[in-house]
């Protein structure tokens, strides 16, 4: 994995494939590497150059004390303009806000934009959640591997996924098994961000052409959310895929996929998923 040090932080990055550049921008807590199952793979085959990137705090402290949207977002700019120029761009949660933020701030920078799970205002469930985290935190306690695994299970999967005892129990091995024993100071920072300020006046002022997608059964980011941060962008789309929650593009990574490309490649957009 190559690191470059751009904004006097390293960033850890992969480049996989070639054509027109895409970049993938993950949500908290979560590193780059996640893409890797389903969406990068899927790209490359649809003819892209896929970058990931780990968001500051994920790899290193570096920079991490008082970080901000804004530092992600510059970071994500930064690592751009080192591959040599514009990209499409792809976010999804906190990464889908990350991208609001490049395409906001650095238009000249996004060629087109996606946001998964996406909103442009504090959303209580995830604010109260955040205030819960740091907490804990604050206290030095880490809770159960396996309790965890459950909330994250419940807050970021669909009902119809959970309803299967046995694809719940799968994803309930794959939270445990992925879950750090101690939450890294890093992570923490990502957990502690100012998340309060409401960007939809804001999000008027984006130029690039965008996509927005919801899942169905988001409890994290509920898909109204990102209708309102739909019809906040000027001439944006906005998809939603049914029997997903927050981790949709890891529930149901074709629809996802179908969604990306044909987007990406100026195609029709296939009907409700």
């Amino acid at each position: 994995m190559p690191i470059v040090t751009l904004n006097r932080i390293p960033i850890n990055y992969v480049v996989t494939g070639s054509g027109p550049r895409v970049l993938l921008i993950m949500g908290a807590g979560s590193p780059g590497r996640v893409w890797n199952t389903y969406q990068v793979p899927a790209l490359v085959k649809a003819g892209f150059e896929v970058v990931t990137m780990d968001n500051r705090g994920i790899t290193n402290t570096v920079g991490i004390e008082g970080m901000s949207i804004a530092d992600l977002a510059a970071d994500a700019a930064a690592l751009i303009e080192h591959l040599g120029g514009p990209a499409h761009v792809i976010g999804t949660s906190l990464g889908s806000r990350v991208v609001q933020e490049l395409a906001i701030t650095r238009p000249e920078l996004v060629v087109k934009a996606i946001m998964l799970a996406t909103t442009g205002k504090p959303y209580p469930i995830e604010s109260a959640l955040n205030r819960g985290q740091q907490a804990l935190h604050h206290a030095g306690i880490d809770l159960p591997p396996a309790y965890t695994a459950a909330v994250n299970a419940l807050l970021n999967l669909s009902p119809q996924t959970l309803a299967d005892p046995q694809k719940a129990q799968e994803w309930l091995d794959i939270f445990e098994y992925s879950a750090p024993t101690t939450t890294s100071a890093g992570i923490r920072a990502q957990t502690a961000m100012d998340r309060s300020r409401d960007r939809l006046s804001d999000l008027a002022t984006i130029l690039a052409p965008t996509l927005v997608v919801g899942f169905g059964d988001d409890r994290m980011t509920p898909p109204a959310r990102g209708i309102e941060v739909a019809a906040a962008i000027p001439g944006a789309r906005y998809q939603e895929i049914e029997h997903c929650g927050h981790f949709g593009y890891l529930e149901r990574p074709d629809a996802v996929n179908e969604l990306l490309i044909a987007f990406l490649h100026g195609h029709p957009l296939p009907p409700r998923l």
